[in-house]
Formats: C-alpha cells, sequence, structure tokens
C-alpha cells in the first residue's frame, strides 16, 4: 500500500457521503409513501381503482423495497467505513516508518492553517456574541448602546511622579505602589435620524480621573468627561461637533495601562481634549487610494502648570482673545480606512491674550505617519514644531514665559518641538506587542530668557520630557484583555538633573 495518499483517504470520504445521502433519499421516499397511502386509502371508492387488501400488498412491498434500500446503503457505508479505517491505519504505519520531508512540510502547513483558522474562528464568535446585545429604550425610541471598560491597573513607581496609576513625569521624591481602578470607562453611543440626506450619530466617554484640587489631567477619583462627538455623515463628507484630541494629532499609542493620560502625554503626544467644530471631506483616487481633508474651528484650554494648586480662570487665554482657533489636516490614505498606509500634514493658529493684557499667537505644523510594514508589523509616529502649545499638550505646560529686556517684561510665545514613535507586533489574532519613544523639548534657549534679571528662576515647567514604554497585550476573548507594561521617565526642569522614574504596570480589564 505504499501508493495511499491522501487523496485516496478524500475521495473514500466523497464515497462515504454519497452513501449517506442515499439513506437521507431512501428515509424521504418511505416518509413520503405514508401520506400517499393515508390519502389513498381514504379516497372514494370507484370502479376503476383498487381494493383496500390490493393497496395493502402494494404499499408493503414499496416499504419492503425502500428497506432492502436502505439496508444496502448501510452495508456500503459500513464498507466504506472500514476501508477508510484501514487507509489511515496504513498511512499512519507509513509515516511511523518515515515520511518524506515534503509530506512532513505538508502536514505542518495543513496544522498550522487549521489552528490559525479555529483561532480566527473563535475571535469572530466572541464578537458576533457581543454585538448580539439587546436595544437600550431611550426617550427618542432611536437606538442606544451603553459601553464601557471595566479597568483595574496595579503600579509601581520607582520615584516620585505626577499621577501613581499614569505617570507622564517625573518628580523628585520617592516611589510608590499601589492600586486603581480610576481609569475604569463608561460610555454611551446613540443613533439618530436623518437629516438633509446624513445618518446621525452621537458619543460620550467618562471615566474617575477627574480633580477639582491639582489639574484638569490627573484625580482624585471625581467623574470626568473625557470625550464627546455628534456628527452627520454622508456618503465622503463628515460634519461633526466633539470634545477629543486635535485633528493634527489623529494617531493614539497602544497602551492598556495608560488609558487616563495616554502613552506620551507631555512627551511628544498632542493629546488634550478640547472642543472643536468642523468637516472631514474624502476625495476618491481609486478603490484603495484617497485624499481626506480635514478643518476646524477649536477652543483650546489653558495648561495648568505641574505640582499647581491653584484653579484655573473661568476664562481661557484663546477665549479672552475672542478670536477661535482653527486646525486643519490633508492626508493620503491607501489600503482599508483605519488600517492602511496614511501619511497626513496638518496647521494650528489660535490667538491668546493674557490677563494683563499681553497678545500672542499659538501655532503649529505637524506631520503624521502609519504604515503596515507586513502583515504582523506596524508603525505609526507623530511630529510637530511650533509654539504655545501647553493648550494641545505640550510645551511642558507651558504657552508663554516672561521675557526680561532692560527691566521690561513681556510675554513670548515658547517655541517647542516632539513628537513620538510607536511600532507594533501582532504575533496573532490575541497577543500584540507594543513598544515607542516620545520626546517634548522647549528650546533652551528661550527658557533662559525667562529669568529675572537679579537670576532667580522664574520658568515653572519642564524645561525636557521624555518617556519610552513597552507592552504585551493579550486578548482571550471580546470581553477580556489583559497586559503587562513597562515605562522609563527622563524629566528636566529649569535647574538640576535628569530626574528619572520607572513605572511597571498591569492592567486587567473587562469590556461590555
Amino acid at each position: 500500500m505504499s501508493g495511499i495518499s491522501p487523496f485516496a483517504i478524500s475521495r473514500t470520504s466523497l464515497y462515504l457521503n454519497s452513501a449517506r445521502r442515499g439513506i437521507a433519499a431512501a428515509l424521504l421516499a418511505l416518509c413520503a409513501c405514508y401520506p400517499l397511502a393515508y390519502a389513498q386509502q381514504n379516497a372514494a371508492p370507484s370502479p376503476s381503482t383498487e381494493t383496500a387488501e390490493q393497496k395493502v400488498q402494494r404499499l408493503t412491498a414499496a416499504m419492503a423495497q425502500v428497506h432492502a434500500q436502505m439496508g444496502a446503503y448501510q452495508k456500503q457505508l459500513q464498507d466504506m467505513q472500514q476501508q477508510l479505517a484501514d487507509l489511515q491505519k496504513q498511512l499512519s504505519a507509513k509515516g511511523n516508518a518515515g515520511q518524506t520531508a515534503h509530506g512532513d512540510e505538508a502536514a505542518e502547513e495543513l496544522a498550522k492553517s487549521v489552528d490559525e483558522i479555529r483561532e480566527r474562528q473563535a475571535v469572530v464568535e466572541s464578537q458576533v456574541a457581543t454585538q448580539d446585545q439587546a436595544k437600550v429604550e431611550s426617550a427618542s425610541k432611536y437606538p442606544v448602546k451603553v459601553t464601557g471598560l471595566v479597568l483595574f491597573n496595579g503600579f509601581v513607581n520607582t520615584r516620585q511622579v505626577d499621577a501613581p496609576p499614569d505617570p507622564t513625569y517625573a518628580v523628585p521624591g520617592g516611589g510608590s505602589t499601589g492600586l486603581s481602578f480610576r481609569q475604569t470607562i463608561l460610555g454611551v453611543d446613540a443613533r439618530g435620524p436623518h437629516l438633509f440626506g446624513a445618518s446621525s450619530r452621537a458619543d460620550v466617554r467618562v471615566d474617575f480621573f477627574a480633580s477639582g484640587s491639582q489639574s484638569g489631567y490627573d484625580a482624585g477619583g471625581v467623574l470626568r468627561l473625557r470625550t464627546a462627538h455628534a456628527a452627520l455623515d454622508w456618503t465622503n463628507t463628515e460634519a461633526f461637533v466633539e470634545l477629543d484630541r486635535p485633528l493634527l494629532s489623529p494617531n493614539t499609542p497602544t497602551s492598556l495601562v495608560a488609558t487616563a493620560q495616554p502613552e506620551f502625554a507631555w512627551s511628544g503626544n498632542l493629546w488634550t481634549w478640547n472642543p472643536q467644530a468642523g468637516i472631514t471631506h474624502e476625495v476618491s483616487m481609486s478603490d484603495s487610494r484617497a485624499l481626506k481633508l480635514q478643518a476646524a474651528f477649536i477652543d483650546v484650554a489653558d495648561p495648568h502648570l505641574p505640582n499647581s494648586t491653584s484653579n484655573l480662570s473661568a476664562v481661557s487665554q484663546a477665549e479672552r482673545s475672542r478670536w477661535p482657533g482653527t486646525e486643519a489636516r490633508i492626508a493620503f490614505e491607501a489600503g482599508k480606512s483605519g488600517a492602511g498606509l496614511e501619511f497626513g500634514a496638518g496647521g494650528y493658529f489660535s490667538p491668546h491674550e493674557t490677563y494683563d493684557g499681553s497678545r500672542y499667537n499659538a501655532w503649529a505644523g505637524t506631520l503624521d505617519f502609519r504604515a503596515p510594514l507586513s502583515k504582523y508589523f506596524e508603525v505609526t509616529a507623530n511630529a510637530y514644531r511650533g509654539q504655545a502649545l501647553g493648550g494641545l499638550g505640550a510645551g511642558g505646560f507651558v504657552d508663554y514665559i516672561d521675557f526680561y529686556q532692560d527691566a521690561a517684561e513681556t510675554a513670548r510665545p515658547l517655541d517647542d518641538v516632539g513628537g513620538w514613535t510607536q511600532l507594533k507586533s501582532r504575533l496573532s489574532e490575541r497577543i500584540q506587542l507594543n513598544g515607542g519613544y516620545g520626546i517634548d523639548n522647549p528650546f533652551a534657549h528661550q527658557i533662559r530668557d525667562s529669568m529675572t534679571p537679579a537670576g532667580t528662576a522664574a520658568y515653572p515647567g519642564l524645561a525636557r520630557n521624555r518617556s519610552a514604554f513597552g507592552n504585551v497585550i493579550y486578548s482571550p476573548s471580546a470581553y477580556l484583555i489583559f497586559s503587562l507594561e513597562y515605562r522609563r521617565l527622563w524629566t528636566n526642569y529649569i535647574n538640576g538633573p535628569t530626574y528619572p522614574s520607572d513605572a511597571i504596570g498591569i492592567g486587567a480589564g473587562y469590556s461590555f
């Protein structure tokens, strides 16, 4: 039997399937006889019809024929099952005696393919189960969905940091260890009526990382509004109002440990959530390529200085200027939207006015990039150059400095440059690795100009802030997600050495 191959088993399997179909056909024929016999037995008698005895004899013969046919199919099925078992035994014996290298490679590839298909099927089944939800009732009677992530974090910081559960910069002092649920996220998604030929939608997200005593970025367990969106969607156009990160910074680093303040916050990531109103339009270039055009008004908040306990003014410096900030971005997309190649460039401009009436302008030029390197790897990056970027999450928490010249004090916007990059590796449908580096670097010579004539330091922010991280994220189902992360912070102030801190975090989340 040296010539036996997997194709023989495949043909035998086909014969078995044919035999099963034959038995099924016989059963259907038998079932069909009963209603026919019943109808004939209850029909009105006529001279041309059969007698009852003849009908019984004919039906008995038909049933006997069907039983005989079923017995033949059953015997054929048993014979073929025996042949298949013999073939499998012979192939197994042949494999034990020594298979060819080609056969081994084919079997290994087949096993890998089967495992991958099973894994994807499990993920898809979990996702389908996630979508099988009952509609939440609302006053408008339109679909509303409650979503969220119950997130548990454990953390160890080797040095003092701004926010121990989710740190962004180091502070002189001792470390900390603890547990937290403060990064838990709650959300509501809704879809509404059609207007002007567009579908409407809205969503809101909150967490427990707000504070009324320290800063708008750290928290004491108070409910905090994170993001909110409302939009009208046409085929290629979207009109929106939102509270979210600026259009200039579309990419977000991947982390389960850093959700309240994302990775590279204050070290290269323009992340802060600000009110915006704008429009997005896509110009199709081909089936898989498009240009994305975006523009919006933005109301940036004043940055809250590190370790400050004072309350922010009710009117920001951008609002005091009485002119809204503007932002725009153009991007080229290729491949699947949100997952393919994308390269964008953006600009931002916002007039500001200080409390004493001094005016200055905030501006930025940005570049963003996302590229799938292969099936398993993806790189993302954002970079910026501008001034007075504290309201967007950069500039060391500072928009402007007090510049002294001949004992005269003027407000000068602080120049800044920075950015971040991340490499993502998807080992499987359930496991991914992420790592990256970010830096925010205000101009040192301008910081030195903020020294008072007496030589005392007057600069209140960070002189430079850097961070690097690496994590592994495991998601066994659509509902559960786990992560282990290491983060390194390097923070410089106007005087003194670099203050480092190592942050080790674990995360366990249940999404709903």
